[in-house]
């Protein structure tokens, strides 16, 4: 009887182990250790100022790391997600407050800009055959050096262009419900990862995402234009950052050129703490929620309790150690 009864069980364990679930619910637990770790040691973490904060802050790195998401599970890497937000908020300041343009105009051209920076990281793995950390690597520098350029290496301030600090700061839904002042920039972030998981889920590019990084070889021979469709992913991906760089311009009320490096770190720990492999070929828009908001709770926990800067850096160093070397780990059993 208990063999016949641990058979299921054990079937039911591998599945789960298969589809990474209980590495979501690995994250999700470790989340609420976090936030209950840091609520005794500090009354001021719950507070209501302080919740908002930490939302704030996950919605710029949670929209980065769904575009980080896409491009790992085709089995590739994005380093440029940071300085890319950045690049797109400078073209938003340059639409914007140089030639004048209305806001929607704006928030195209950032989106499209973005789009467009993807397409090109896309075409040198898909067409050039650059491995994706070389070419990313040289898009991130390419575009650290643009936005410099372009800004003339000073900040662009968006005070003559209205609404514009309410993409961010605003609040819809505290207008509709009083009392709940949760910012515009956790609404979109809700709306992109929504618009992310049907994409992955119910689509044909997020079924060829998920094939590319499965078997890209095999999808190839079975006749699928693989350079077409991970171009597109990456494009995706790119746009994706356009969103970001908005939220951050909004929220600083500036396009700050300088601003960008270290963000794509950031954005993969979230990645992978979420279960997303750097193999590729399996991951999921909820379980990097969380790594998101893991990390935000994190380094808002630790300067709260007036951890030093440079050793909150070495714990987000760390935890991106092991959650790669849980990745490995979880790599190695499935094999």
């Amino acid at each position: 009887m208990s063999t016949v009864e641990a058979s299921p069980r054990a079937s039911l364990a591998a599945r789960l182990f298969q589809s990474g679930a209980h590495q979501k619910l690995l994250a999700f637990a470790s989340l609420v250790i976090l936030l209950i770790g840091f609520s005794l040691a500090s009354p001021s973490f719950m507070q209501t100022s302080n919740i908002i904060a930490i939302l704030q802050a996950t919605s710029v790195n949670g929209v980065l790391a769904i575009a980080a998401t896409l491009v790992i599970i085709t089995g590739g890497i994005d380093l440029s997600v940071g300085t890319l937000m950045t690049f797109c908020a400078v073209i938003a300041g340059v639409v914007l407050t140089y030639w004048g343009m209305p806001l929607p105009v704006g928030i195209v051209a950032a989106i499209a800009a973005g789009a467009l920076c993807g397409l090109t990281s896309g075409t040198f793995v898909a067409k050039m055959k650059i491995p994706p950390f070389i070419a990313t690597l040289g898009m991130m520098l390419m575009l650290k050096g643009l936005s410099l350029v372009i800004s003339g290496t000073r900040p662009i301030y968006f005070n003559d262009t209205p609404g514009f600090t309410e993409i961010s700061r605003g609040s819809l839904i505290g207008a509709v419900i009083p009392g709940l002042p949760i910012p515009n920039g956790v609404l979109i972030l809700f709306l992109v990862a929504m618009a992310a998981s049907y994409i992955l889920g119910r689509t044909v590019l997020g079924r060829y995402t998920f094939a590319l990084g499965s078997n890209e070889e095999s999808v190839r021979l079975s006749g699928v234009n693989t350079d077409a469709w991970k171009m597109a992913v990456y494009a995706l991906a790119g746009g994706i950052c356009g969103i970001a760089g908005l939220l951050i311009a909004s929220r600083l009320n500036s396009a700050q050129p300088a601003l960008g490096l270290g963000y794509e770190l950031e954005a993969i720990a979230a990645v992978v703490i979420g279960g997303t492999s750097l193999a590729g070929g399996r991951g999921s828009i909820l379980g990097t929620l969380i790594g998101a908001l893991i990390m935000a709770v994190l380094a808002n926990g630790l300067r709260i309790l007036s951890v030093a800067q440079e050793w909150q850096t070495v714990v987000t160093g760390a935890i991106i150690i092991l959650a790669v070397y849980a990745d490995m780990m979880r790599k190695r059993r499935m094999g």
